[in-house]
């Protein structure tokens, strides 16, 4: 286990290598965050994962390439020209499936991803027959190797958070419009398929900077997870993009100092983990979609539904009993009002309890009967009449029954 010391010291960027791996996995949790927000909002979380994948060949063969040509196969900015060139290849050949064919986005990306994928593999089995294929290294760019980082990855990184960063805010309005409704974009005028295309190529350079830290499997995780955290807790885009942004860059502080305190543990599969892990929070608590808000809503809104329904009952029972004039306010038995509708006991007496406290009917009498108040018997008549009105309203107008 660490001690002290060597918590500040990491948690503090003291040591060169630390500050810059954290600051390079912070910078490119804040891109995947901003871009993940458009992906999930898009519903193209698949597009992340087909991105990712259809780097791996461009890898592959810009390694052979810059062998064939006696220059540095290793060289890390040819490397990612190819990435991103298979990247932008397998980008085109979805969006042409989709709009070309009548096969949905989901499974245009699954078809892209699947033969890109595997045309990788078979180029990196080739690239294993080479004699400089064994010391590649292009493995890394599978799994990520984020303690390997330097500074022209931090230069990268820095170029495409800028970019990422200014075309969000430049853009915004319409992202935002393309994200929500595409088809009335377009018939504004707006040039969809340009915004499509440059949308899609900031999700590619967002791709292919992250293979270096997280690798091709997991960046998809980091593209999608911080956006789909952000999602519980606002309806707001501009809240939730920034939100996205921050939970991505600090699970990449996160991970990657935890990576640092235990060294033995891959750096990138700890971001995507310590991402997983404010997913499960945002999920659990989160103040607009959590599990537990929307439990506790739907709790306050069946015991609405409910006094709504026992004020009702008691209104028709007193209204069944009238004989002329105003409604006579009287005690109504338990059991009657149990009839009126499949309640349980303890359900009633819960919803009793509730109108009680509300000042709506009467505490129980010692023979278990219920009388409205004053107050009880204006708000049933209105609720009575509301419902009314809706029903006749559903019956013969909108012809729903």
């Amino acid at each position: 286990m660490p001690d002290f010391a060597d918590i500040w010291y990491v948690l503090f960027l003291r040591d060169y290598n630390t500050r810059l791996v954290v600051i390079c996995t912070i910078l490119l949790g804040c891109a995947c965050g901003l871009m993940g927000g458009f992906l999930l909002l898009r519903k193209r979380s698949l597009m992340g994962d087909m991105l990712s994948h259809a780097t791996l060949p461009g890898v592959g063969l810009a390694f052979m390439l810059a062998v064939s040509l006696g220059g540095n196969g290793k060289s890390l900015p040819i490397l990612l020209m190819g990435a991103a060139f298979s990247g932008v290849l397998g980008c085109w050949a979805v969006l042409c499936i989709r709009n070309h064919t009548r096969i949905k986005d989901d499974a245009a990306m699954g078809i892209v991803l699947s033969v890109f994928f595997g045309a990788g593999v078979a180029v990196l089995g080739l690239i294993q027959t080479m004699p400089e294929g064994s010391a590649a290294g292009l493995e890394s760019f599978i799994y990520g190797k984020t303690a390997s980082m330097v500074a022209s990855d931090f230069q990268i990184l820095v170029i495409v958070t800028i970019s990422v960063l200014i075309c969000s805010l430049l853009l915004f309005k319409e992202f935002r419009l393309l994200c929500f409704d595409e088809a009335f974009a377009a018939a504004l005028g707006w040039p969809v398929k340009f915004l499509d295309l440059l949308l899609l190529a900031l999700v590619t350079a967002v791709t292919v900077a992250g293979l270096q830290a997280v690798g091709l499997i997991l960046i998809i995780a980091f593209l999608i997870t911080p956006a789909a955290a952000a999602r519980f807790w606002t309806n707001q885009l501009d809240r939730m993009l920034l939100l996205s942004a921050l939970i991505g860059g600090a699970s990449g502080w996160l991970g990657a100092s935890l990576s640092a305190f235990f060294p033995r543990l891959p750096a990138g599969a700890l971001i995507v983990l310590v991402a997983a892990v404010c997913f499960v929070i945002s999920m659990l608590i989160g103040t607009e979609r959590g599990v537990l808000v929307r439990y506790l809503h739907q709790v306050q809104l069946k015991g609405r539904i409910g006094r709504q329904h026992l004020l009702r009952a008691l209104y028709e029972i007193l209204e069944g009993g009238r004989s002329q004039g105003e409604l006579a306010l009287r005690p109504v038995p338990f059991r009657q009002i149990r009839g009126r509708r499949t309640w349980s006991d303890a359900h009633l007496r819960d919803y009793i309890r509730r109108a009680y406290n509300e000042g709506l009917v009467e505490a129980p009498t010692k023979d278990d009967s219920i009388q409205l108040t004053v107050a009880g018997l204006a708000e049933a008549a209105h609720l009575t009449r509301n419902h009314r009105l809706w029903e006749l309203y559903l019956i013969e107008y909108a012809d729903v029954a």
